[in-house]
């Protein structure tokens, strides 16, 4: 498989399935040359609404005015709870806050809307009935971006490979912009008008609703678990969002893929047929692709074979194991040696409230997985642990079966400490399978862990919920966490 090269060449060439097929005429690509198929946006002038203005939404209305467009921004909270307002009313963009007025969506030529809005609202439906264009930060950026982007998708384990991966790459001397749904939007990338050789770029499934043309030219799908159901009419309409990442993807572009996740398998040949598809697997060997055997990650494709072993990484966990293939299956696709991909990963001690250890008191181990604020992650989560674990659980209801990890939690849980509005719904799912204990805070569930816990055991924070019951947002809960932690007496 040619690669590409230091001089900022760009290829793929991969594979239709899991028995990988290649072409015998390399492919040499210019990043230059994948420009999106649509010409650039015009803007100035154009009457542009924002909605939302968390840090995505105070970017794009930035953009937009920078590029002439007539701006109005919206938000349904007070001006006093939005960061970086006063940079947009001093910029003289027309600013609503505390409520959405139907006029502003009505007069708009084009409507930009920010992940943490719904699209179901009212002011929204209206503009859609009168045929006003909807779009997404990342469609907006992508109208003005010419350098290839690998985007990564999924339910959990975005944020850990999409950093990794820019890790890696950084290592080998690209230069490369990390963000989309974490660190900085993409529109930023636009706004500085810098040129990386790559554009590493986490997306959601909320961005990915709004997307009309946008066209990486890597994509990993890592996984889709029960996610957003207080959002979606139902798991079906969320897995429909999350492959909309291939929508516009061609022969040029390259899907690594899941090959264990079964939602991701049987929706695979629906993809285009003409879109290579590289799989990767923890529980198989596959014939061509990025598998786990005996300890080590093999990469198998196109007669080439190398074995990177586990041993020595920092990221513990099958989870982590799957995220780090897929880190390899894009770096080596990008021409990065096996040497600065291992000595990345072996480096890579993850992020904080993944996953994250903070101490070890009395033989006793305290993990904050604030970020696990799903079903699907809570599961991955307990399967890394052989350890009896004691597990602070509960928050914001996403609307997911908590049921589904019955098993788990009966063999693995030896107490469950429950807190948040989700409490009682969880305690309802798991009640006979475990020891249950119902909290008021989180300083009481860590001071319950902390007198039920013998040597031996992991207390384990990986709330299955959102933060947004008790705390500004699941790093708020995890700092929380690591603070009450790193008091208790050794």
């Amino acid at each position: 498989m040619k690669r590409l090269d230091t001089k900022n060449k760009y290829c793929w060439e991969g594979s239709r399935g899991q028995e990988v097929k290649r072409s015998s005429k390399d492919k040499h690509l210019n990043p230059r040359t994948l420009a999106p198929l649509n010409p650039v946006l015009e803007l100035r002038g154009k009457k542009v609404l924002v909605v939302g203005l968390a840090k995505t939404g105070i970017s794009t209305a930035k953009f937009l005015h920078k590029r002439g467009a007539v701006v109005t921004a919206t938000d349904i909270m007070p001006a006093s709870k939005i960061k970086g307002i006063d940079d947009l009313q001093n910029a003289n963009i027309t600013v609503e806050t505390g409520g959405h007025s139907i006029r502003h969506f009505s007069n708009a030529e084009l409507i930009v809307l920010s992940p943490g809005v719904s699209p179901d609202i009212a002011p929204l439906k209206e503009a859609r009935r009168k045929g006003i264009e909807i779009i997404s930060e990342i469609e907006l950026a992508y109208n003005f971006i010419k350098e290839p982007i690998v985007a990564i998708a999924g339910t959990n384990g975005k944020t850990t490979t999409t950093t990794l991966i820019g890790k890696i790459l950084e290592q080998a001397g690209r230069k490369v912009f990390v963000g989309g749904n974490i660190g900085l939007p993409l529109i930023e990338y636009v706004m500085a008008a810098k040129t990386a050789d790559y554009l590493v770029v986490e997306v959601s499934s909320f961005q990915l609703e709004g997307i009309r043309n946008f066209r990486p030219h890597a994509a990993i799908l890592l996984n889709i678990t029960e996610d957003h159901l207080d959002r979606y009419a139902d798991f079906d309409e969320y897995v429909s969002a999350k492959f909309r990442l291939f929508e516009k993807m061609d022969k040029e572009d390259f899907a690594i893929v899941n090959f264990d996740d079964p939602v991701i398998k049987s929706q695979i040949s629906n993809l285009k047929s003409q879109i290579s598809i590289l799989p990767f697997s923890s529980g198989q060997i596959l014939k061509e692709g990025i598998y786990y055997k005996n300890g080590n990650i093999v990469y198998s494709v196109d007669q080439e074979e190398e074995s990177y072993t586990t041993k020595n990484f920092k990221l513990k966990g099958i989870h982590n194991i799957e995220n780090i293939m897929a880190a390899i299956a894009t770096a080596k696709i990008c021409g990065i040696p096996k040497d600065i991909i291992l000595e990345t990963i072996l480096e890579f001690k993850g992020l904080p409230h993944r996953m994250e250890l903070i101490r070890e008191i009395n033989g006793v181990s305290y993990y904050n997985d604030s970020k696990g604020t799903n079903i699907g992650a809570l599961q991955k989560s307990l399967e890394g642990f052989n350890a009896p674990v004691i597990l602070i659980a509960g928050g914001k209801d996403k609307g997911g079966d908590y049921r589904v990890l019955n098993n788990l939690i009966k063999n693995k849980v030896k107490l469950l400490i429950l807190l948040g509005e989700a409490r009682d719904k969880i305690r309802e799912a798991f009640t006979g399978l475990t020891n249950i204990a119902m909290v008021e805070s989180l300083k009481e569930a860590v001071d319950t862990a902390y007198s039920k816990a013998v040597q031996g055991d992991v207390v384990l924070l990986s709330p299955a919920c959102s933060s947004f019951d008790m705390f500004k947002d699941y790093k708020e809960r995890g700092e929380i966490f690591r603070r009450l932690v790193e008091r208790l007496k050794d």
